[in-house]
């Protein structure tokens, strides 16, 4: 669909912005109704075993306390276990919390207490005593390996990697070898804003739940099954999320026991979770993948071979698809996959910024990056050798392939060719200086969302969709969407968002919120402004001027000529000469509308290249990022301010897997130890240099009705392996785990 651009691809500033920095928006934890009750979430202090006991006598003797809720007295709950599976449930028995005596993971949740303070509910909880029948445990990612597996009927969307060729014959007769095992750490997601939910109870009896969420209807059908109410007593609202990431694609257990809790006291309250309890869930899964590439003396794939393993808990499996980017992105005979799961006693792992991708994309990378060393090769060069232009492992042709196109661009912009082809050459004084790259790669997803447009007498334009905005600038691209496909200036725009009552759109994540909800707003918006001209065409109280075929709506007034004088009327002056209130219009955008989207013939990625400088310490063994360029070719650029801003932000967090984030299981206790900020290391200002993002001038027809591919992603996938093969590069010596750690 060809769209002449005026608002959209602007740098434009956020609309929400103000609401922000002036505490308009609010947040989960943020709504304080009359008689607000506080619940503080008491954890398991064992990892397997069964409840034997709970002593809460201290906790309710406490002023303010309300209830100590627990498995033994909550009210009642669903009993079928497909109850309590989410609309991203993952494979196997999903957590029931408050269910039953039984211990599955270590800051499981046993009791919350509810009181009229927050300190109050604090103190009680810290009173309430346990006495636990312990089991044994494994926590311990090493041995879990020792019982990997593949689930056979797993109700899962996973679809193993597409094998070719004869792999092993190939590597086995290849010219050069590289590869070796390679070894991500467990990360804990750390958004500014913690999970929290505010239930209030209506008048009415009606539950209003503010959740720390990605999907209000998600969390609204999660809520209604788990707990058997009726879907039109729950609304569930997140029009502000403070950074989540992946943390809030499921219902976690704040929402289900808030709720819970405000169903026993039939009283609105507040249950948060502390940094801390952060640790007790949402992590990205542990993994190992063993790669053995194989090539001809003159550079050329001719074998890969890559198998994979991440954690699990032992009640679900959650799969990631690790094993299958080199395979895709890479032109090689022989190719072969495979993938399995190790269980923990653990809570379930779970997604994080750009799953899969962000463990396999840059895991695959550093082993190409051994095997063009290997090869004596420039690692640019070794990559545009062995360059596919279509879905490899598919043999998919591709919407659009400009990862050629950002190579070059980043090269040239990062200064490439100045680099010494030998580890250890480049230093500043006893500095080492050490450049290196990566390819990024990530699916550009287009889901089914519904979006509606209305105009109202003030002659302002209101947008409604359940979509959410995580801090991508989701408000503010849809207004820039709505502008140019009604013809109105952005701030005659209204954009509603976070509300289980809105127009039906997915859980946001994986990077299809632009995409989907942006061809929603479009649709809904050229719908309406068809239905406003076609009503002016045939009211008999409007000028016979503005009924004309010329007349045009731009600017957000009707304009049009009368002999030699241009007309105008206002879009409130037109309402109220139809004897029109409002008029609205909602439609639903799908794959395949308009004829163009290949979805089901071709492949759709956005491609990234990353170039890395860093600076090692020779003496201390300490790095120092020095400069980032990452050059994506990601279709159409909304807006190029907001999406090079999630693309730094996606490197900053992928710096943090490459040197800083590390979540240290005590595997005697089974919990992770270094739950604070204090000890879970993350980047800092001082750790991030400038971050250069280029766009590649992409055109894609296919891949979406606006031609948009998502953007949160693609920074993660690419960079931290760009920041390892420069260490590489600095120091002449290979890093196969991350985090890289000074010393190891």
């Amino acid at each position: 669909m060809n769209v002449a651009s005026t608002n959209i691809g602007q740098p434009v500033s956020r609309i929400d912005g103000f609401a922000k920095v002036t505490g308009q928006a609010k947040y989960a934890a943020e709504p304080h109704p009359p008689g607000l009750v506080y619940g503080v979430i008491v954890n398991s202090q064992i990892t397997r075993g069964r409840i034997e006991n709970i002593h809460d006598h201290a906790a309710r003797a406490v002023p303010g306390v309300i209830e100590v809720m627990t498995h033994r007295n909550r009210p009642h709950t669903a009993l079928f276990e497909k109850s309590y599976v989410d609309d991203l449930g993952i494979p196997g028995s999903p957590y029931k919390p408050l269910h039953d005596s039984k211990i599955r993971f270590n800051g499981q949740p046993v009791a919350v207490v509810f009181a009229e303070t927050f300190e109050a509910a604090r103190e009680a909880a810290m009173l309430v005593q346990v006495d636990y029948e312990q089991w044994p445990h494994n926590a311990d990612f090493e041995a879990a390996l020792q019982q990997k597996y593949m689930p056979t009927k797993t109700r899962s969307n996973y679809v193993p990697p597409r094998s070719r060729g004869n792999a092993s014959e190939a590597y086995a007769l290849s010219a050069v070898k590289a590869g070796g095992r390679f070894h991500l750490a467990s990360e804990h997601h750390n958004p500014m804003e913690m999970h929290a939910t505010t239930v209030i109870v209506e008048n009415d009896g009606a539950l209003t739940v503010w959740d720390k969420t990605q999907g209000s209807q998600a969390v609204q059908s999660y809520l209604t099954k788990a707990l058997s109410l009726p879907r039109d007593q729950v609304r569930v609202r997140n029009p502000y999320v403070g950074g989540a990431f992946g943390s809030g694609l499921r219902p976690l257990y704040n929402v289900f026991l808030a709720t819970l809790g405000a169903k026993m006291l039939r009283r609105s309250l507040r249950v948060s979770l502390t940094r801390s309890q952060m640790f007790t869930h949402v992590f990205r899964p542990e993994a190992v993948m063993d790669i053995a590439l194989g090539a001809s003396a003159d550079g050329t794939l001719q074998a890969m071979i890559v198998k994979g393993v991440t954690d699990t808990s032992r009640f679900e499996h959650n799969m990631e698809n690790i094993v299958i980017w080199g395979l895709i992105n890479y032109k090689c005979p022989n190719a072969a996959a495979d993938y399995e799961i190790a269980p923990r006693d653990t809570y379930t792992s779970s997604d994080m910024r750009a799953p899969g991708a962000a463990t396999g994309v840059n895991l695959f990378e550093m082993a190409i990056d051994e095997m063009a060393w290997a090869c004596r090769m420039d690692p640019l060069a070794f990559r545009l050798r062995n360059y596919s232009e279509i879905d490899a492992m598919h043999d998919m042709p591709l919407t659009s392939k400009a990862l050629r196109e950002a190579l070059l661009l980043g090269a040239g912009h990062f200064g490439w060719h100045g680099r010494h082809p030998v580890p250890g050459t480049m230093r500043d004084g006893r500095e080492l200086i050490g450049w290196g790259m990566a390819t990024g790669l990530w699916d550009a997803m287009f889901s089914p969302t519904s979006a509606r447009a209305r105009l109202s007498s003030d002659g302002r334009l209101h947008i409604a969709t359940a979509a959410a905005d995580i801090g991508t600038g989701t408000y503010t691209i849809l207004a820039q969407t709505a502008s140019e496909a009604f013809g109105i200036p952005i701030d005659g725009i209204d954009i509603e968002l976070g509300d289980s009552t809105l127009p039906e759109c997915p859980t946001e994540g994986g990077s299809w919120t632009a995409a989907s909800a942006g061809a929603a707003v479009w649709r809904a918006c050229r719908s309406l402004r068809e239905k406003f001209l076609k009503a002016l065409a045939r009211n008999e109280n409007i000028p016979d001027w503005a009924k004309q075929d010329t007349v045009t709506l731009e600017a957000g007034v009707v304009q049009g000529m009368q002999g030699n004088e241009r007309r105008v009327l206002s879009l409130s002056d037109a309402l109220s000469l139809m004897g029109q209130d409002s008029l609205e219009a909602e439609e639903t955008a799908k794959p395949g509308l308009w004829g163009k989207i290949s979805q089901m013939r071709k492949a759709r990625f956005t491609h990234s290249a990353v170039f890395c400088e860093v600076r090692v310490d020779q003496e201390l063994g300490t790095v120092r990022v020095t400069r980032l360029v990452n050059a994506v070719a990601a279709g159409r650029i909304m807006n190029p301010k907001t999406a090079a801003s999630q693309i730094r932000g996606a490197m900053v967090m992928a710096t943090g897997m490459a040197l800083h984030e590390d979540s240290l299981m005590d595997e005697r206790v089974g919990r992770f130890m270094n739950h604070s900020f204090a000890e879970y290391h993350i980047p800092t200002h001082a750790d991030i240099p400038d971050i250069d993002v280029l766009f590649v001038d992409e055109h894609d027809e296919e891949v979406s009705p606006l031609g948009i591919k998502g953007v949160g992603e693609i920074g993660m996938c690419g960079t931290a392996a760009a920041i390892a093969n420069a260490i590489f590069h600095a120091t002449g010596k290979r890093y196969r785990n991350m985090p890289i750690m000074p010393g190891a």
